[in-house]
């Protein structure tokens, strides 16, 4: 469909052209090469953790922890059913199993009451999201991840630039992944990467994201026999896309004043229209609004609606997120059936993800916010 606001645009600048030019035009590192370590340097001092490592996908970059923390059959792993399902197939992906907790309707996050209560004894990790660059209660779960013993791996896919005072989302866990799939603050297309403390971490890491290889120097350039120590995967990122990554990160902090300054036009045009609640987040968390969900008073059915009309007045307006443990799949391997949590589904049922890009102009701005007031104004008669 050709939308008039299409529901996220890319922001891009002559510099990311230049980049990925200069590194084509090389003939040589396409795949390997200087950018992939500077761009792990970048962002971990970004962030503020010691290391970095960049994945083919935030997927890739979840796989590869849950192998490097031992995880495996008959462990279990607390995660949110409101998210992008990736999250919770990673526990999957090394046979162990997520154990879904709910969330709470401030944040959209892991609810800690809930979350103390889902712990057993096979329990080894809690894993949150920050939903749409918003931070979660990640100092309350961080708490819970202590006293249990607890690994606390934050899925930060949506929220990287987010913080809590001046702290920053993906230093409160032992690890935290980021994404950089086209809908992101910053983007390489597809893309992710784990940030990290731990050296012994780091080090596996790198492993297992290379086919288990024991890398002293770059394999396509090096003649020299490079040993396989461990079983590994082909989850690297090409130097053509951690160069591009690399002019994305160096204009993060102008994309995400110029998300703000749009969503807080929104949110004061859309402040006058009842039958919605806006993402006002928790004081003192810094919400980079990677996406602008509103949530519908009167549920599925008033919110389906919007959604549709919106859609035919070329407005990509989205549900972000149906509830996981609904899927075809969770429902037949797992058994889940509806009800099974509540608050999660009635979230999920009233949320409705905006348009929300750093080039999205006011007169777009105010179309969208006529057309909510016209759909409701129609729906009221």
């Amino acid at each position: 469909m050709s939308w008039k606001i299409p529901l996220f645009k890319i922001y891009w600048d002559k510099k990311d052209i230049k980049a990925m030019k200069e590194v084509i035009e090389s003939g040589m590192n396409w795949a390997t090469g200087p950018h992939i370590e500077k761009f792990e340097q970048e962002l971990a001092k970004y962030v503020g953790r010691k290391y970095a490592l960049v994945f083919n996908s935030g997927t890739s970059a979840l796989h590869a922890l849950m192998i490097v923390y031992g995880f495996g059959e008959g462990d279990e792993i607390i995660v949110p059913s409101f998210t992008f399902i990736a999250t919770a197939n990673a526990s999957l992906f090394v046979g162990a199993r997520p154990v879904f907790a709910e969330i709470e309707k401030e944040t959209f996050g892991l609810d800690p009451k809930d979350v103390e209560k889902k712990i057993t004894e096979k329990t080894k990790a809690i894993m949150p999201i920050h939903y749409g660059g918003c931070p979660c209660k990640i100092k309350e779960l961080k708490k819970i991840a202590k006293k249990n013993n607890l690994i606390l791996i934050e899925d930060t896919a949506e929220s990287l630039g987010s913080r809590i005072m001046n702290k920053k989302i993906g230093t409160f866990g032992d690890s935290a992944m980021f994404s950089f799939c086209a809908p992101k603050v910053i983007t390489t297309g597809e893309g992710g990467a784990v940030v990290i403390n731990s050296r012994e971490i780091y080090e596996k890491l790198k492993l297992i994201r290379s086919h288990g290889r024991l890398e002293t120097a770059d394999y396509f350039s090096s003649t020299q026999y490079a040993d396989y120590i461990t079983l590994g995967y082909n989850f690297r990122m090409s130097n053509i896309l951690a160069a591009l990554g690399r002019t994305q990160l160096e204009k993060i902090e102008k994309v995400i004043k110029i998300r703000r300054e749009k969503a807080k036009y929104l949110t004061e045009k859309l402040s006058q229209i009842k039958e919605i609640i806006l993402p006002v987040p928790p004081k003192n968390y810094f919400h980079v609004y990677q996406m602008y969900t509103i949530r519908v008073k009167k549920g599925k059915k008033v919110r389906d609606a919007l959604k549709n009309y919106l859609n035919q007045k070329g407005i990509g307006a989205k549900v972000y997120f149906e509830p996981v443990h609904l899927t075809n799949f969770y429902r037949k391997f797992f058994g889940y059936k509806k009800n099974s949590f509540p608050l999660t589904e009635r979230i999920s049922e009233e949320v409705l993800t905006l348009p929300m890009y750093p080039t999205l102009t006011k007169n777009k701005i105010d179309y969208i916010v006529k057309e909510i007031k016209t759909f409701f104004k129609k729906n009221e008669k």
